[in-house]
């Protein structure tokens, strides 16, 4: 299966790279911390050395031994997997669910920096991050002249239109997360090319099209709105670079169109699936937005920092994204994120491991509902918008999964189709 290709050849290369980041800035950890900055590098790479050896060995999982927040849930999610009637006892690599595992390997990364400071607030994915945002320059810049464009008449603009607009930008958006980096185990994956001239062509490719229902869901919110409340759209993103300018964009267009009053973002609290947003991405992207030699990219990066300041953007990061929990067990692991989403009125759940979570990654039949597959997981109504790259689709029309299969092999995890499912 893909779980088999990814544990046993994309993720050592990930380890490999890990490894090899860190040994090109020994120079700069002993800039900043002396003697004590290279031997927390090589503690951590031996620690990442041994974990590279036991992933590739099919070794046990292993409880962490590490004092973080999160430590005691990781443990007790193992006994729980240990547990599993259907399961072989012990969890290995080759032998476990792989959104677990793979969700482990993040974990124990994340354990290599924290436990060895005066390194410990290292990103080893932040180079990779700053890459694809650079390397995907046209398109952004393409991306943000449209849209100031776009709201210099926005007032002007009948529902028609502002609905033309919308789906538009829910495209850029799922079409922006074609450029994902621990799906190309950390290659080049940036947005080269405009991202608006291609969508007309990219329609046949969204198996699962509810951009209606996510439009109508907004429109009458916006209708029935009570005096002194708020309509309330919450992003859960994905990965940094150009899919994170692509959501911004659309957060923005939600607030000018007055779709929505108020935008909350969730991204990771801890470098996390190689280009994962963390608050420290997502403050950058902004920053390097606003600081931009391009007039539409300034303009763009100054309004949203306006925008958090006046609070009607909202950045939140939470523990339960990075925990190999899927979102059907939310209400009871994170009772206190599961409110806080109740108070939304749209879920925008962006990219592939959201997806993966919202139906427990399991091998569904392709015509399983949506509905269905999220196992009671309905804090408000929700959206996924995801291109395809792992074995797990659900929601098709009777035949359509095996339709494409006789032609495509490799549909589900190729990046091609997309879906913007919603329930």
């Amino acid at each position: 299966s893909f779980a088999y290709f990814t544990i046993k050849d994309r993720l050592p290369q990930i380890l490999t790279r890990v490894i090899d980041t860190l040994h090109r800035h020994k120079n700069e950890f002993f800039e900043e911390h002396g003697e004590k900055g290279v031997e927390a590098e090589k503690r951590a790479i031996s620690f990442l050395s041994k974990l590279r050896n036991e992933l590739q060995t099919d070794k046990p999982v292993t409880p962490l031994e590490d004092e973080l927040p999160d430590a005691a849930l990781w443990n007790q999610y193992l006994d729980y997997q240990r547990n599993l009637p259907n399961g072989n006892g012990e969890p290995s690599w080759f032998q476990s669910p792989w959104l677990y595992v793979e969700c482990y390997m993040y974990r124990r990364i994340h354990a290599a920096l924290a436990q060895n400071p005066p390194i410990d607030n290292f990103d080893v994915f932040k180079e990779g991050k700053a890459q694809n945002f650079f390397e995907s320059q046209e398109a952004i810049i393409a991306l943000c002249t449209y849209f100031q464009e776009l709201l210099k008449n926005i007032k002007d603009l009948d529902e028609k239109q502002l609905q033309e607009e919308f789906f538009k930008l829910l495209q850029v958006s799922l079409w922006g997360n074609k450029c994902d980096l621990s799906f190309s185990a950390g290659e080049d994956s940036s947005q080269k090319s405009s991202p608006l001239q291609s969508l007309e062509n990219m329609i046949p490719y969204i198996l699962v099209n509810d951009m209606e229902k996510a439009w109508s869901l907004l429109v009458n919110a916006k209708k029935n709105r009570k005096e002194g409340s708020n309509v309330r759209v919450d992003i859960i993103l994905d990965n940094a670079g150009f899919e994170l300018v692509s959501d911004l964009v659309l957060a923005d267009f939600l607030l000018s169109s007055k779709l929505a009053d108020e935008v909350h973002f969730h991204g990771k609290s801890i470098p996390w699936y190689v280009s994962d947003t963390t608050k420290h991405d997502f403050n950058w992207t902004i920053k390097q937005l606003g600081s931009a030699n391009h007039m539409w990219m300034s303009r763009c990066g100054i309004n949203w920092e306006g925008n958090l300041k006046k609070g009607v953007w909202v950045f939140r990061d939470h523990m339960f994204w990075t925990l190999p929990h899927d979102f059907s067990s939310m209400s009871e692991v994170a009772p206190d994120l599961y409110a806080e989403l109740q108070k939304s009125n749209l879920l925008l759940f962006k990219g592939d491991l959201n997806y993966r979570k919202l139906t427990g990654d399991r091998k569904w039949e392709c015509s399983v509902p949506f509905h269905q597959a999220l196992n009671k997981f309905h804090p408000a109504p929700l959206c996924s918008l995801r291109t395809l790259k792992s074995d797990t689709q659900v929601g098709l029309k009777p035949g359509q999964g095996e339709q494409i299969q006789a032609s495509e092999p490799e549909w589900m995890v190729s990046g091609k189709y997309g879906v913007v499912q919603f329930d």
